[in-house]
Order: structure tokens, then sequence, then C-alpha cells
């Protein structure tokens, strides 16, 4: 179920990227201003409301939450199809991200306490599949409504049924009990401060989530464009972008994202620097394959190089966020989760497709219509920076493993001791 409500946060988060360019023309937008409306605007309020929320998930009831996020932020995308002018539309994506801050940290948390650490890269992965089933629906149909009845129903479309899916949230799932998964857990209530210093004593997080960040960086600069790129590129209409990503963006990232997490759990039991090792190694054939893909001279061999580069580039998600977790006190988890969350959306999300958009434009007065060829490119090598990060921060993790599983068993020590007083 928790899911169905990441599919659904993906496909109210990027049915626009797909309706990107019938916007632009009705509105006359820049793509500097794709960018900021798909990425920035989005995330500076999805990012800073994800940490009081969170804050509150880690002391209250965490489905309620949820249930409460999926309807706003489903009320907010079918308002999206009301907006008649760049600032209302702008203010509307802004509503989408300040429900959306709701729905994640707190979804990891009750994961966490669904399935032992042993469990959680998988677990998380199959959580974090919900985003590209998300770009899978959301192309297909956006790209199908936005050719046959405009862009504006296409937002009624996919923001209306999210109201249902809020009410099943709340009707159909079962609160976890808090660390019920944990060996020696106690229930313990931490400030925002000592989850940021547990955090910032734990070098490998430092490294890992800076390369999360960078990671998303490539992965929403590249993607959020894709449809743009094949639309002026290769000439392909709102339904042939649609189904393309549905299978490039979609189907490649689904499995990249299960596969990560499904070999970092296997490998992760002999030496925990796999959950590391399975974001950076696939990791390093990103940006080739991002360069072969739009300088491509077929449409169907660049989809084919796209594809195989969403696979690599989707690895890292579900093992970062279940090593976090494993990494901190069943009380902090969803703080944790935010906080992780608040470097890779910004970092990605919010800086990844302006940053495109403000070199498509930068480009266009040399290469024309194929200034997005080259302001790809460019992104992509960002990733090589990801891979050195998160190599570095695997060399950290066993020692910082080893550093939380003594401070628990001190805490536990102490709390025994208490009760017995």
């Amino acid at each position: 179920m928790l899911t169905v409500v990441y599919a659904f946060n993906f496909i109210d988060r990027q049915i626009l990227v797909v309706l990107q360019e019938s916007i632009k023309a009705d509105m006359d937008l820049s793509d500097s201003q794709l960018g900021l409306l798909t990425g920035f605007a989005f995330a500076v309020f999805y990012v800073s409301l994800g940490i009081p929320i969170a804050r509150w998930a880690d002391s209250g009831n965490r489905r309620n939450i949820v249930s409460a996020a999926v309807a706003i932020w489903s009320g907010m995308t079918a308002v999206s199809g009301l907006a008649q002018n760049y600032v209302q539309l702008l203010l509307a994506r802004i509503g989408v991200g300040v429900g959306e801050a709701g729905g994640s940290p707190p979804s990891h948390a009750m994961i966490s306490d669904y399935y032992p650490a042993e469990e959680r890269g998988r677990a998380m992965s199959i959580y974090s599949m919900g985003v590209y089933l998300g770009i899978l629906v959301g192309y297909g149909l956006g790209g199908l409504i936005a050719q046959y009845y405009g862009w504006r129903v296409a937002f009624f479309a996919v923001g209306i049924p999210g109201l249902l899916i809020a009410l099943l949230v709340r009707f159909t799932i079962r609160e976890p009990v808090r660390g019920a998964m944990d060996a020696n857990h106690t229930v313990e209530k931490n400030t925002l401060k000592d989850t940021i210093q547990a955090l910032w004593k734990l070098r490998s997080f430092r490294m890992y989530s800076l390369a999360t960040g960078l990671t998303a960086f490539v992965s929403y600069g590249v993607g959020n464009f894709l449809p743009s790129f094949l639309g002026r590129s290769h000439g392909f209409d709102p339904i042939q972008i649609g189904t393309s990503l549905m299978l490039v963006a979609g189907i490649g990232g689904a499995a990249g994202t299960f596969l990560g997490g499904y070999f970092a759990d296997k490998l992760g039991k002999h030496d925990v620097r796999w959950y590391l090792w399975v974001a950076a190694i696939p990791g390093l054939f990103v940006p080739l394959l991002n360069v072969l893909g739009v300088f491509a001279e077929t449409s169907n061999t660049a989809l084919v190089y796209l594809f195989v580069a969403t696979i690599m580039g989707a690895c890292y998600l579900g093992p970062a966020i279940a090593i976090t977790h494993t990494l901190v006190k069943p009380s902090m988890r969803a703080m944790s989760s935010a906080i992780l969350f608040l470097i890779l959306n910004l970092i990605g999300l919010g800086l990844g497709p302006l940053a495109v958009g403000i070199l498509s434009d930068m480009f266009a007065s040399t290469y024309g219509i194929d200034s997005l060829r080259y302001a790809i490119s460019w992104v992509s090598l960002v990733g090589l920076a990801a891979v050195t990060l998160f190599f570095l921060g695997a060399r950290h993790l066993p020692a910082d493993l080893k550093m939380t599983q003594q401070a628990q068993q001190l805490n536990q020590m102490d709390a025994e001791q208490a009760a017995k007083a």
C-alpha cells in the first residue's frame, strides 16, 4: 500500500514533466522557467517542511500523517489544471510539494518497523520502486490524455484518484510498533538536534548523503528534460514521448531500484560496504551512457542507451535509506529519512532540472535545437563526483556501524539499570 502511495506521489510530481512542452507553448515559458517549475520551487517547500513533519512522525501516528499528505498533494495536483498563468501554476506546484513532504519519512519509518535490518534493503527498494511505477503511469497516462484532451485534463485525471488512496491508507494500513524489529530497542524521544548530531558523527553518512544528492542531481536533471529532448531532437509527439519514457524511466528505473536493494542485502551480509558499493559501481557507467544516448543518431539507439543508464542510476536509493535506518535509533528514523531526503532533493530535484534548463538556454544561441543534448551531457558528468563519494563513504561504514551498535547496547544497559532502580 505504501508503494502505491509513493507511486501516486511521483505520478503527481512527474506529470508536469511530460506536459511541460505543451505548457511551455501555452504559457510561452523558457527552459529556465521549466527547470524552476519542475525542480527548485517544488523542492524548497518539500524539503523544508519534511523536517517538522518527520519530527512529528517520530512520535505520532505515521499512518495518519501519510493519509493527510496524500489528500493534500492530490488535491493540489488537480488545482494545477486550473492555473491560468505561470505564477498560479508555480503556487499550485508548491502546494504539491507541501503535501508530498509528509509522504516518505513516515513511510520509511513504518517499513523499518515491519522488517529486520537484513531485509530492509529489499523492503526499501520495493517501496522506492514506487518512484518509477509512478513515472511509468504518469508518463503513459499524461502523454495519452495530453494528446487528446489537453494538459489541464491530465492534471485532473491523476490528482482526483489520489483522494481515494488517502482513504485507503487511513483505513487499511496498520500502524506498527515503533522499534519492533530491533533487538534491545527502547522507546525514546529525540530532538532534531539529537538526530543531526547522531548523523554528523557518522563519517559515512556525510559522504553518501552528499553522493545521493549528486546522483539525484543527474537523475532529475536528465529525467525531467527527456520529454523535451525526445520532442525537439527526435520529433516525438506526446503519446510517443509517454510510451517511450514508460519503458525507459518506468521499467528501467523500477528494475534498477529493485536490483540495488536485492544485491545490497545479499552481498551486505558478508560486507556492509556493499550497501554503498552497489550504488557506486553501476554509477560509473551512467555519464557515458547518457552522453551516448543524447547524441545517438536514431531514436531507438538513444532509448536503449538511456534505458541502461536509468537502470544503473537507480540502484542507490533503497540501500542508502536502509543503511541510514540501520545506523540510527528507531526513534530517529523518520527524521533521518527527512534529513537524507532534504540533501537529496535540495541538490537533486532543486538544482538538477534548473541546471539543465539554464545550460540549455545558454547553449541555445550556439546549438539551437540541440542545446539540450549539451546541457544533459555536462550535467551527467556530476555523477562521477557522486561515485567517488559513495566509495569514500563505504570506507567508513564498518566503523560507523560498530560505533552505533555499541552506543545502542550502552543505552539498553542504562535503561535496564534505571528500570531495576
